[in-house]
């Protein structure tokens, strides 16, 4: 017959067992206290609970029910793939979420989908599953493992895996909480430096547009009354006044003011009224379909596109009507802007592969609301541009964008260039700033970026540690650069790079060249293009020579005429200016008609500014 203790053995046996528990509960509390790593603190977690249960196997995932999956954070004698994502629906944690509660098995071998080998002693054992719980969501699961065959573990023994994945629960919400205060603790400090250096960047377009008021004033009163050029004056300092303004609100965090207090209808009217008055082209607006009300993102991005193909159409096509269209219909709103210019030859869709800057950013803007970007075109007959994105776009942070380091060795010039980023291109997510070439290898490894925005200063140490890190992974990169030479274009091609800047880059070519990278595409802006060509013929000593009638040819290209039409002109065959055509862009080296008219402005620049 069984002897009941004593009790003075019960007391006894208390002593022994109380303070061990004790003991590891109070060591718990002082890891908790101050601490907010993650892996660390629930490796101890897991460790104690093992301990208290006289065990040695564990492991504690992190559950995102919302996504239906989760992973193996800490993983303590259990071999069950430590670090790896599964489906919810899989493994102990699988049944742990289905049944929202505590499971405890007699062998781990019934689980369905199990992750431990059958060759593990495990296999067979005993297990212990508690969901780690917060404000009524399942956050993670808490697995305890017996040692082997043969033990069972008891209601009392779930009672303290249970009080062991509360600790788990705190721990992991005050590693999140911290990390968030960290994350907005740096976004504060970048901001507030970013912002410093805006200032001063606008106080200096300040003065610079407020010295071209004073002139244009002068100018004005120099100008005899009823000569033509009042008007251009006139419009000129229109355009300097709503610069200023305009800076002056981007500077302050406010939105355009087009928009400002304006329906999308009357931001874009008043847009045709201004262009119309500016220049002789017949412009008219049509809005059909029941209105909604956009959200303001979506009016200000559709706005940017109407007005970068409006103004596309006076500055390049040349046309002499322009028809905007803002469509309404069930599931999106459609904007299509139509010219009647000389067009461009092919078709280019959404892809809009090639130079040409300003489809480029239509694009990227159609594409952060999740619509798309369809632009035709027909040589001499003129181009029509249609963006179609649905009502629910509402362009917040947790979109899918370009994520961009930005890497300079001058402030002033990395924080301009993210400034530009952040507000002329809403598909680019800039995650950081840095002026070493240390900080920036260590968050391109840490932070994984799409594509990397650096100046010539760091390209070739660049290259160099790219090679010394092994690192094999193909990013994008956007070089900004002064002064083209042989290393530098070597440095260019071991680094990735798919766009260059220079310093004399307007805002527009910054953020277009650097989502052409990210879209895959290789750009120049027009001023390092120029410089590119001008060290070509320097270096090899030799001009680009074209014969009087390949001269004629392209001047009449120039001014947008079909090959038809040349060829009535110079009384020659269509098939002969086709020749002379295929002749200069072999020479020249340039890609299509476009860019070799575009060769021609710039050449005749070279020479004026001489």
């Amino acid at each position: 017959m069984q002897q009941l203790p004593t009790p003075s053995n019960t007391q006894n046996q208390r002593n022994h067992t109380q303070p061990s528990q004790l003991d590891r509960i109070t060591e718990l509390a002082g890891d908790l206290a101050g601490q907010f790593e993650l892996v660390p603190l629930l490796e101890r977690v897991l460790g104690h609970a093992a301990a208290l249960l006289g065990c040695e196997s564990g492991s504690i995932s992190i559950v995102h029910e919302t996504e239906g999956y989760y992973r193996k954070e800490v993983d303590q004698g259990v071999g069950c793939r430590e670090g790896q994502t599964f489906p919810l629906t899989e493994g102990l944690t699988g049944q742990i979420a289905s049944t929202r509660g505590t499971v405890i098995l007699d062998r781990y071998a019934s689980v369905p989908s199990g992750h431990i080998d059958p060759a593990d002693p495990r296999w067979g054992s005993a297990v212990i599953g508690v969901p780690i719980t917060w404000a009524g969501t399942i956050i993670g699961t808490f697995a305890i493992f017996s040692d082997g065959p043969g033990r069972v573990f008891s209601p009392g023994d779930a009672s303290l895996v249970e009080l062991f994945a509360n600790h788990a629960a705190i721990a992991i919400m005050n590693s999140r909480l911290h990390q968030a205060a960290a994350a907005k603790e740096r976004e504060a400090a970048v901001a507030g430096e970013r912002e410093r250096a805006v200032q001063e960047v606008h106080e200096t377009i300040g003065r610079s547009l407020g010295s071209l008021l004073l002139h244009l004033d002068r100018a004005d009163k120099a100008t005899p009354g009823g000569s033509p050029s009042t008007q251009h004056i006139d419009s000129a300092r229109v355009l300097a006044h709503e610069a200023l303004f305009e800076t002056r609100r981007t500077v302050l965090g406010l939105g355009p003011s087009s928009l400002a207090d304006r329906s999308l209808e009357e931001a874009v009217r008043q847009e045709l009224d201004r262009v119309s008055a500016n220049d002789p082209m017949d412009v008219t607006l049509l809005v059909t379909g029941n209105r909604h009300e956009l959200a303001p993102v979506v009016a200000h991005q559709l706005f940017m596109i109407i007005q970068e193909a409006v103004a596309n159409a006076v500055a390049h096509a040349c046309a002499t009507a322009c028809r905007v269209g803002i469509f309404y219909d069930t599931t999106g709103i459609t904007a299509v802007v139509e010219d009647n210019g000389r067009g461009f030859e092919g078709r280019e869709s959404t892809d809009l592969k090639g130079s040409r800057l300003g489809l480029h950013g239509m694009a990227a803007r159609a594409h952060y609301l999740r619509g798309e970007l369809h632009v035709e075109s027909t040589l001499g007959w003129g181009t029509s541009v249609r963006a179609q994105v649905p009502y629910s776009s509402n362009g917040d942070a947790s979109r899918e964008r370009w994520k961009v380091l930005v890497a300079c060795t001058q402030p002033l010039l990395r924080a301009g260039l993210v400034r530009l980023l952040e507000t002329s291109e809403p598909s680019v997510q800039v995650l950081g700033e840095f002026g070493t070439l240390e900080d920036l290898t260590e968050s391109v490894s840490l932070l994984q970026p799409d594509m990397i925005v650096l100046d010539e200063h760091l390209l070739s140490r660049y290259a160099g540690a790219r090679v010394t890190d092994a690192d094999t992974v193909e990013r994008p990169v956007v070089a900004v650069v002064d002064h083209f030479a042989d290393e530098l274009l070597a440095a260019a091609a071991s680094s990735g790079v798919r766009g260059f800047l220079s310093l004399s880059s307007t805002p527009a070519e910054v953020a277009r060249v650097v989502v052409a990278a990210a879209r895959g595409d290789a750009l120049l802006d027009g001023a390092m293009f120029t410089r590119l060509t001008e060290n070509r013929a320097a270096d090899t000593g030799e001009a680009i020579s074209l014969t009087a009638r390949e001269l004629e040819v392209r001047d009449l290209l120039a001014e947008g005429l079909a090959d038809k039409q040349i060829a009535t002109r110079l009384a020659i065959s269509v098939k002969t200016v086709e020749k002379h055509v295929s002749a200069m862009l072999r020479k020249t080296g340039a890609r299509n008609r476009t860019m070799l008219v575009g060769l021609q402005h710039q050449g005749q620049a070279i020479a004026n500014s001489r």
